[in-house]
Protein backbone atom coordinates (compact mmCIF):
# COMPACT_ATOMS: atom_id res chain seq x y z
CA UNK A 1 0.00 0.00 0.00
CA UNK A 2 1.19 3.62 -0.86
CA UNK A 3 1.05 6.45 1.38
CA UNK A 4 -1.03 9.21 0.96
CA UNK A 5 1.06 12.01 -0.53
CA UNK A 6 1.53 15.21 1.23
CA UNK A 7 1.89 18.72 -0.50
CA UNK A 8 4.93 19.67 -1.58
CA UNK A 9 5.27 22.94 0.34
CA UNK A 10 5.25 20.66 3.26
CA UNK A 11 8.29 18.52 2.38
CA UNK A 12 10.11 21.60 1.77
CA UNK A 13 9.52 22.75 4.72
CA UNK A 14 10.35 19.74 6.63
CA UNK A 15 13.67 19.03 4.82
CA UNK A 16 14.54 22.77 4.30
CA UNK A 17 17.85 23.51 6.44
CA UNK A 18 17.38 25.92 8.74
CA UNK A 19 18.45 30.24 7.58
CA UNK A 20 21.28 31.58 9.15
CA UNK A 21 20.97 35.63 9.58
CA UNK A 22 23.25 37.66 7.42
CA UNK A 23 24.23 41.22 7.11
CA UNK A 24 23.16 42.61 4.09
CA UNK A 25 26.51 43.37 1.97
CA UNK A 26 27.51 47.38 1.15
CA UNK A 27 26.05 48.50 -1.73
CA UNK A 28 27.49 51.52 -3.66
CA UNK A 29 25.00 54.41 -5.72
CA UNK A 30 26.44 55.59 -8.73
CA UNK A 31 24.39 58.84 -8.25
CA UNK A 32 27.19 60.65 -7.50
CA UNK A 33 29.30 59.23 -10.67
CA UNK A 34 25.90 60.15 -12.80
CA UNK A 35 25.90 63.71 -11.49
CA UNK A 36 29.50 64.89 -11.79
CA UNK A 37 29.42 63.12 -15.63
CA UNK A 38 26.23 65.08 -16.32
CA UNK A 39 27.42 68.22 -15.03
CA UNK A 40 30.66 67.48 -17.36
CA UNK A 41 28.21 66.77 -20.45
CA UNK A 42 25.72 70.24 -20.18
CA UNK A 43 29.00 71.93 -19.63
CA UNK A 44 30.39 70.57 -22.71
CA UNK A 45 27.01 70.94 -24.51
CA UNK A 46 26.80 74.94 -22.90
CA UNK A 47 30.25 75.79 -24.31
CA UNK A 48 29.45 74.62 -27.83
CA UNK A 49 26.37 76.86 -27.58
CA UNK A 50 28.05 79.54 -26.65
CA UNK A 51 31.14 78.90 -29.55
CA UNK A 52 28.48 77.96 -32.33
CA UNK A 53 26.71 81.45 -31.39
CA UNK A 54 30.20 83.73 -31.57
CA UNK A 55 30.52 81.94 -34.85
CA UNK A 56 27.21 82.97 -36.08
CA UNK A 57 27.76 86.65 -34.82
CA UNK A 58 31.48 86.80 -36.75
CA UNK A 59 29.71 86.01 -39.96
CA UNK A 60 27.01 87.95 -39.63
CA UNK A 61 29.37 90.84 -38.74
CA UNK A 62 31.75 89.99 -41.18
CA UNK A 63 28.92 89.53 -44.07
CA UNK A 64 27.58 93.24 -43.28
CA UNK A 65 30.92 94.72 -43.68
CA UNK A 66 31.39 92.80 -47.11
CA UNK A 67 28.03 94.00 -48.08
CA UNK A 68 28.50 97.92 -46.58
CA UNK A 69 32.28 97.84 -48.82
CA UNK A 70 30.06 96.62 -51.87
CA UNK A 71 27.69 99.05 -51.40
CA UNK A 72 30.06 101.72 -51.30
CA UNK A 73 31.61 100.91 -54.13
CA UNK A 74 28.85 101.05 -56.11
CA UNK A 75 28.02 104.47 -55.15
CA UNK A 76 31.28 105.18 -56.32
CA UNK A 77 31.19 104.09 -59.61
CA UNK A 78 27.45 105.00 -60.15
CA UNK A 79 28.03 108.61 -61.98
CA UNK A 80 24.71 110.46 -62.31
CA UNK A 81 23.86 110.97 -66.34
CA UNK A 82 21.52 113.83 -67.57
CA UNK A 83 19.18 112.62 -69.56
CA UNK A 84 18.91 114.24 -73.26
CA UNK A 85 16.54 117.29 -73.95
CA UNK A 86 14.24 116.14 -76.29
CA UNK A 87 14.74 118.19 -79.68
CA UNK A 88 11.92 120.90 -80.53
CA UNK A 89 13.17 122.36 -83.42
CA UNK A 90 11.34 120.51 -85.85
CA UNK A 91 7.15 119.82 -85.25
CA UNK A 92 6.13 116.48 -84.99
CA UNK A 93 3.20 115.50 -88.21
CA UNK A 94 1.44 112.75 -87.81
CA UNK A 95 1.48 110.48 -90.99
CA UNK A 96 -1.15 108.17 -91.98
CA UNK A 97 -0.30 104.40 -91.99
CA UNK A 98 0.66 102.39 -94.73
CA UNK A 99 -0.71 98.94 -93.40
CA UNK A 100 -4.61 98.16 -94.46
CA UNK A 101 -7.37 98.51 -91.92
CA UNK A 102 -8.38 95.11 -90.08
CA UNK A 103 -11.86 93.36 -91.06
CA UNK A 104 -13.71 92.48 -88.53
CA UNK A 105 -14.90 88.60 -88.19
CA UNK A 106 -18.23 87.24 -87.02
CA UNK A 107 -18.02 85.36 -83.86
CA UNK A 108 -19.20 81.66 -84.42
CA UNK A 109 -21.51 81.12 -81.21
CA UNK A 110 -23.09 77.29 -81.39
CA UNK A 111 -22.17 74.27 -82.94
CA UNK A 112 -22.18 75.48 -86.44
CA UNK A 113 -18.85 74.86 -88.19
CA UNK A 114 -16.90 77.77 -88.66
CA UNK A 115 -16.15 77.79 -91.97
CA UNK A 116 -19.96 77.49 -93.47
CA UNK A 117 -21.12 80.58 -92.88
CA UNK A 118 -23.93 80.13 -95.68
CA UNK A 119 -25.83 77.99 -93.08
CA UNK A 120 -25.87 81.10 -90.46
CA UNK A 121 -26.54 83.27 -92.84
CA UNK A 122 -28.66 82.03 -95.55
CA UNK A 123 -31.88 80.20 -93.82
CA UNK A 124 -33.62 79.04 -96.92
CA UNK A 125 -30.34 77.60 -97.94
CA UNK A 126 -29.75 75.82 -94.83
CA UNK A 127 -31.58 72.25 -95.25
CA UNK A 128 -30.24 71.82 -98.75
CA UNK A 129 -26.53 72.29 -97.76
CA UNK A 130 -26.75 70.20 -94.28
CA UNK A 131 -28.04 67.44 -96.53
CA UNK A 132 -25.86 67.79 -99.62
CA UNK A 133 -22.58 69.17 -98.29
CA UNK A 134 -21.89 67.66 -94.40
CA UNK A 135 -22.99 64.33 -95.71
Amino acid sequence: MTKPRQPLLRMLQKHAPAKENKKPLAFKLHSGERAVKRAMFNYSVATNYYITKLQKKQEEKLQKMIEEEEIRMLRKEMVPKAQLMPFFGRPFLPQRSSRPLTMPKEPSFGNVNSTCWTCVFNNQYYLYHIHHVHA
